[in-house]
């Protein structure tokens, strides 16, 4: 969640045990400002697509009767235990790096992050491939189904369905995957990073702006202390091998596709804010007025935070929190559209979940005057 700036014989990196990294450029190589502004252009690009995109796909998700797609909903007694259970989890691996061997550790997250890899990918690319095959294309059901129990204690496990388009989606996925578990490749890296980015944003529901409010404001705490009052975050930065990040060179311009020395942007920075935008784009679409004017403010204001937490951390020279810049951003430019419009109040007491009610209300009542 944090941005880090060069220094001596190291690159440091701030990040937190759910995947948020840091913005940072080795020392080794100095970067030309050319390379500098193409390498923070993309992340800043790479960063907006999976929060554009995953807020689309989240009004879709959210009216999906499919249990596959059904979304987590985080309510605020979820979003208030998160920076606790945030910063346990993030202290714990500083323990774990601290006592075991790095290369045994990484070597176990690169095969867990592997099967997750390929599997959001594959669930990144499903819709885009439906529309890519022909309607010729022989397209077979199946599903998995395990069960415990027999009889009427039978229990469900896990029961999914798929097709054949769902197997050529998990096939492109896997070669992916092979790649960065041989390469660690940067481009490889990338796919999976915006994979696991767009579907946080896209699954996982704040169930109303309050909650954001809490999540936001927790980890804006969060973030701040680990960054600026411990060397947690970049110990754990520097040891942490896995897709948890967007990644870019600043010397591509010299070296190609093998350049190494990397800008990043943690996922965190792109996903904690990604599903309160995501959320006020669902709020948007409640309002049936045709217009998107708190996702595009909120839009914007993520653009406004990244961009400015970018200037500080050139300016100053110094690792920036992230969440410093871009949880005021993303907060207070809608809530100030909200009171310009006279609608804060109606934006605060929107509730996903009462929206599922409203219509049951309204069909129960011709029921009651038939009864009558």
């Amino acid at each position: 969640m944090a941005e880090a700036e060069p220094v001596p014989e190291a690159a440091l990196n701030a990040t937190d045990s759910n995947g948020t990294e840091a913005l940072n450029a080795t020392a080794k190589f100095v970067a030309t400002p050319e390379g500098t502004a193409l390498a923070y252009g993309s992340l800043v690009f790479m960063a907006l697509l999976p929060i554009f995109f995953g807020a689309l796909r989240s009004v879709t998700c959210s009216k999906s009767k499919n249990s596959a797609d059904a979304p987590e909903t985080i309510t605020s007694r979820d979003a208030a235990r998160f920076p606790i259970i945030a910063s346990c989890t993030l202290f714990g691996l500083y323990l774990f790096f601290k006592v075991f061997s790095q290369e045994y550790i990484n070597l176990l997250l690169s095969v867990y992050f592997f099967v997750l890899g390929v599997l959001a990918l594959s669930h990144t690319m499903s819709p885009a491939m439906s529309r890519i095959f022909p309607a010729s294309f022989p397209n077979k059901q199946y599903q998995l189904l395990f069960t415990q129990g027999s009889g009427e204690s039978k229990e469900e496990i896990v029961n999914y369905e798929f097709d054949t388009k769902n197997l050529v989606c998990l096939l492109i996925s896997s070669v992916v995957g092979v790649w960065y578990l041989l390469k660690k490749h940067w481009v490889a890296n990338n796919l999976f990073g915006l994979a696991f980015a767009l579907n946080g944003v896209e699954l996982l529901h704040l169930n109303n702006v309050s909650t954001g409010c809490i999540l936001l404001g927790g980890l804006f705490i969060y973030d701040v202390f680990w960054v600026f009052g411990t060397n947690v975050m970049v110990t754990v930065a520097k040891s942490f091998e896995a897709p948890i990040k967007l990644v870019f060179p600043q010397d591509l311009l010299e070296k190609g596709l093998e350049a190494s020395n990397f800008a990043m942007l943690g996922l965190g920075d792109i996903v904690i804010p990604g599903i309160f935008i995501a959320l006020l784009l669902r709020f948007d679409v409640s309002l049936k007025k045709n217009s998107r004017t708190y996702f595009y403010s909120s839009f914007l204001a993520y653009i406004f935070g990244l961009g400015l937490t970018i200037f500080v951390m050139h300016t100053f020279k110094h690792a920036q929190p992230a969440l410093l810049y871009l949880v005021p951003a993303c907060v207070g430019f809608p809530v100030v559209v909200a009171l310009c419009k006279g609608e804060l109040t109606e934006m605060f007491r929107y509730e996903e979940s009462s929206e599922e009610a409203e219509p049951k209300e309204e069909s129960s009542e011709p029921d009651k005057k038939k009864d009558q």
